[in-house]
């Protein structure tokens, strides 16, 4: 089995064993993907799910985000972790979104990228969910679950990303990345994956060395 061979069957697999691959951030335009998805670092989903909708009530949109303080966000998101450095970055990003792009987020990983804070894995996400590009958004999961699986032995997220855009089908990929999460959650943990249950493992590498 070539390794593009394995990318369709993983592919075909998890998306029978979770039809759903929904982000499980909840977000109801560009902005707020983008900013749930920066609280997301190093928190959990469901805490920035607590979090953002008073965020989002006193802050609708680019421009009453770039007016506030940092110290003012801060306030709304201060048990996300790192709140400081995020209240920052979210203040630094909207005011380059006011300033650069009309207050509208830009539907290009060249473009999001060159916002505070934004890194390749949330212009994937946003440009994947949003504009319904193809888009590979290799976090955690998807860094672990491939690498058992035997795409390859790295742990650098833009190879991982240019690798998995050559194996799998376009229009597959951003589903995919979802279906990894919700698979790494439930089975193929980091420290005790429960091989037994995987629906992988007929063609996972670690499970059949």
């Amino acid at each position: 089995m070539t390794l593009k061979e394995k990318a369709e069957a993983a592919v075909e697999l998890l998306k029978k064993e979770y039809p759903d691959a929904l982000c499980s951030l909840v977000y109801t335009d560009p902005l707020q993907l983008l900013i749930a998805t920066r609280l997301a670092a190093q928190c959990t989903d469901k805490r920035v799910n607590m979090v953002t909708p008073a965020l989002f009530e006193k802050f609708p949109d680019a421009q009453s985000f770039s007016e506030a303080e940092p110290e003012e966000i801060e306030n709304y998101i201060k048990s996300c972790g790192l709140y400081k450095t995020k209240a920052r970055d979210i203040s630094a990003m909207t005011k380059m979104l006011c300033d650069e792009y009309n207050g509208t987020v830009p539907d290009t990983i060249e473009e999001l990228v060159k916002l505070p804070g934004i890194g390749r894995k949330t212009a994937n996400l946003v440009v994947g969910d949003i504009f319904g590009k193809p888009a590979v958004v290799v976090d955690t999961h998807c860094i672990r679950i491939t690498s058992r699986l035997g795409f390859h032995q790295s742990k650098d997220a833009v190879k991982i990303e240019k690798l998995l855009r050559e194996l799998l089908p376009p229009e597959e990929s951003n589903d995919f990345c979802h279906r990894l999460v919700l698979h790494g959650r439930a089975v193929c943990s980091a420290r005790k994956p429960d091989c037994e249950n995987c629906c992988l493992k007929d063609i996972c590498d670690s499970y059949n060395k």
